[in-house]
């Protein structure tokens, strides 16, 4: 079975920073681009970023410069390090990929950013 399982999400204040972790189970994750995509409250779902096989990285120009992508095939994990966040950045994030031609997500986390 197919899981991705995000964590690391809360409530940070303007400024501050977040790991988050994408922990994939049920597929070749090395094998695999890995994508990060948010979703504000009552807005569609926002590509935040992207990275390959390879480790090439793409970023949305919203968050080019503050957050940084990164993966360990060894722990089949995805991360999404965010730093000087600002309340715009207030989503639920969640990793997405492709498996057997079908796009997978997992649930979500949920990053808050006030004060």
């Amino acid at each position: 079975e197919v899981q991705l399982v995000e964590s690391g999400g809360g409530l940070v204040q303007p400024g501050g920073s977040l790991r988050l972790s994408c922990a994939a189970s049920g597929f070749t994750f090395g094998l695999k681009p890995m994508t990060w995509v948010r979703q504000a409250p009552g807005k569609g779902p926002e590509w935040v970023s992207r990275i390959d096989t390879s480790g090439s990285t793409t970023y949305a120009d919203s968050v080019k410069g503050r957050f940084t992508i990164s993966r360990d095939n060894a722990k089949s994990t995805l991360y999404l390090q965010m730093n000087s966040l600002k309340p715009e950045d207030t989503a639920l994030y969640y990793c997405t990929t492709i498996v057997f031609s079908r796009q997978m997500r997992g649930q979500g986390t949920q990053v808050t950013v006030s004060s």
